[in-house]
């Protein structure tokens, strides 16, 4: 007989007790009979190290603490108050009225309609139907049979069905008086209805500034007077400054957010700029005496305590809510191990001292004293004290400083008017960039484009409704005889690609000397339609994030710097914001948010091909 020998692998990974009787009442109660091993494991985890410096009893901290006062995006400066979140004054973007020659946001025109059909009806019910019968007030319904000036609004059924549906009904379009109260030389609203009373017409008019007031305080939008100029589109981000006054000459500590683009503020966005001491002029804002404010409290320091916290005793059960011995780090995550080190071995040496600060402050703290039990008081400098530059300096909720100059590191804490939760809607439009290394292109990709009703479509069925649509004002072509020995394949000089598909095309960058840099600008593929004998027209993007200057007259081109596409490519949203400030006060806008994108595409473009003949 052969004997057969199987490989195997022991090892012991825990220590745990096996009892062999059913009694656990010796078991629970942890004897220890070996005081060696006790030793031995206060020797491991490093305690006869430890030093007894005793426990804080009492900490005193006098805090200095000034007020963000200016606002600047692009060249406009503006007082910034904490009445308004930073997060709207930052994002805020025109509701789209009009895309490409066409009439959108049909749900937010019907709304405004709704409220000024009820706000006359109260004065005379004969109004109402004024305004509905004035073709200058109406929403029309597109033409049947369809032209092909409207297949925007055609392509999609559901979108033909509502439109259709509401010109048949005679529904007002609000946006249209707004607009005529609005614009530069605005029209009372009074102007084309045929009231004979000039009291009714002033009551009217009255109304017509309070339906003005009441469509502002329900979406923040930009206005002529404060136009948005945060949103740079080559860079698809936000950029903006504020400021805070420092001295009583008039000197300022700017601050600068030079790519905002995640949604939240705070303190880790801004940067501070220490080339400039005043970011600009304002009428009527407040020196330093004006919004300066020192503190001096006394606190009873607290340990601090998080969710999950192990238990700094030996013999004590835990909640097991985070199992810190779960998280399997790979050897890059420096981040993961730093994170179980502070909460296994460093989470008890923390105490809490709880300050409050008014928002919208720029805070110094100029001293902290600790006393501990044995009547000891020690003064506290901060972490992060040195210079700027200096690599071994630790710190935390600190500002940077722009440049690499060798100065002294700043210590202020910020803390910004921002909201604290911020509800967002599904994507109003929302496109993808990425990079295509076969055709050696950038593609900005639409996966959600906005209908003329104000909802979404998914790009990729929104462009082959609105691709067969146009093919159907194509006339067949006539039956072609059939020829002897034809042949069996045809050339094609290019295919078509999804109409969701913008390209991005590398241009050389204006005033470059060494004629080496390059950005990236936007071109337009040909909409190749079957027996069409004219020119191909040019497919337009159908989001306002990639129709940048596309809707100007004369049309601007639209230029986007290369690096802002990474190999990763980016994702690109727009989407109603709502939120609800300190004050009870609720905000609606629009917003944009980036992510990192899903990597790289491909879009399927080639030339010159031999293809069989259908």
């Amino acid at each position: 007989m052969s004997s057969i020998y199987h490989p195997t692998l022991m090892r012991w990974n825990r220590l745990e007790g096996r009892p062999r009787t059913e009694d656990f009442d010796r078991a629970l109660k942890a004897e220890v009979r070996d005081a060696l091993w006790m030793l031995s494991k206060q020797w491991q985890m490093g305690e006869f190290k430890g030093d007894d410096a005793g426990s804080p009893i009492l900490a005193k901290v006098h805090v200095q603490a000034t007020q963000l006062t200016k606002y600047q995006a692009g060249e406009q400066t503006q007082a910034l108050e904490n009445e308004l979140p930073l997060e709207v004054k930052v994002e805020h973007q025109a509701i789209p009225f009009t895309l490409g020659g066409q009439e959108v946001s049909l749900d937010i025109r019907l709304l405004m309609g709704r409220q000024w059909l009820k706000m006359v009806g109260r004065i005379n019910p004969s109004l109402p139907a004024e305004f509905t019968n004035l073709s200058r007030y109406t929403i029309q319904a597109p033409t049947y049979p369809a032209i092909e000036s409207e297949a925007y609004k055609t392509a999609h059924i559901k979108v033909w069905q509502e439109l259709a549906a509401i010109g048949s009904q005679k529904r007002m379009d609000g946006y249209a008086l707004y607009e005529q109260l609005t614009k530069a030389s605005p029209e009372p609203a009074s102007t084309h209805i045929s009231t004979s009373s000039e009291a009714e017409k002033q009551t009217v008019n009255d109304l017509g500034d309070q339906f003005v007031a009441w469509f502002q305080k329900l979406y923040v939008q930009p206005t002529k007077e404060q136009p948005n100029q945060s949103w740079k589109p080559s860079y698809l981000e936000h950029q903006f400054s504020c400021s805070a006054p420092i001295d009583d000459a008039g000197g300022e500590k700017v601050l600068v957010a030079e790519e905002y683009y995640h949604g939240h503020l705070d303190w880790y966005n801004l940067d501070i700029d220490q080339s400039r001491n005043q970011l600009g002029t304002v009428d009527n804002s407040p020196s330093l005496a004006e919004v300066e404010q020192s503190f001096t409290l006394s606190f009873l320091p607290s340990p601090m305590t998080f969710a999950g916290m192990p238990h700094t005793r030996w013999w004590s059960y835990e909640d097991w809510k985070t199992n810190l011995g779960g998280i399997t780090p790979d050897t890059t995550d420096l981040n993961k191990l730093l994170l179980m080190e502070f909460g296994l071995i460093y989470a008890n040496d923390w105490f809490l001292v709880p300050f409050t600060l008014p928002v919208g402050s720029l805070a110094n703290v100029r001293g902290l004293s600790v006393r501990n039990v044995f009547g000891e008081n020690i003064w506290i400098e901060a972490a992060g004290t040195g210079r700027d530059e200096d690599w071994k300096r630790w710190s935390m909720y600190n500002l940077a400083i722009q440049g690499n100059e060798d100065v002294p590191a700043d210590l202020s804490l910020l803390l910004l008017p921002a909201a604290p939760k911020v509800m967002e809607s599904k994507a109003l439009e929302e496109c993808f960039l990425l990079r295509d290394e076969i055709a050696n292109m950038v593609w900005g990709v639409e996966t959600w484009v906005p209908l003329a009703t104000g909802k979404s479509k998914p790009g990729r069925e929104a462009g082959l409704e609105l691709f067969n649509k146009f093919q159907q004002f194509i006339p067949p072509p006539p039956p072609t005889p059939a020829i002897e020995n034809e042949a069996k394949i045809r050339y094609q000089v290019v295919n078509r690609v999804p109409e969701q598909w913008i390209p991005f095309i590398p241009a050389r960058k204006e005033g470059d000397p060494s004629h080496r840099q390059i950005q990236l600008q936007r071109a337009a593929m040909p909409r190749l339609l079957e027996g069409d004998t004219k020119i191909p027209r040019k497919v337009e993007p159908r989001t306002t994030l990639l129709r940048e200057g596309l809707d100007n007259s004369p049309a601007d081109t639209y230029f986007l710097h290369e690096e802002e596409v990474p190999r990763a490519g980016i994702s690109v949203r727009k989407s109603f914001q709502r939120t609800r400030w300190c004050d009870g006060q609720v905000y609606t806008w629009i917003g944009i948010r980036k992510q990192t994108g899903r990597g790289e595409g491909h879009s399927g473009l080639a030339f010159d091909q031999l293809l069989p003949k259908e």
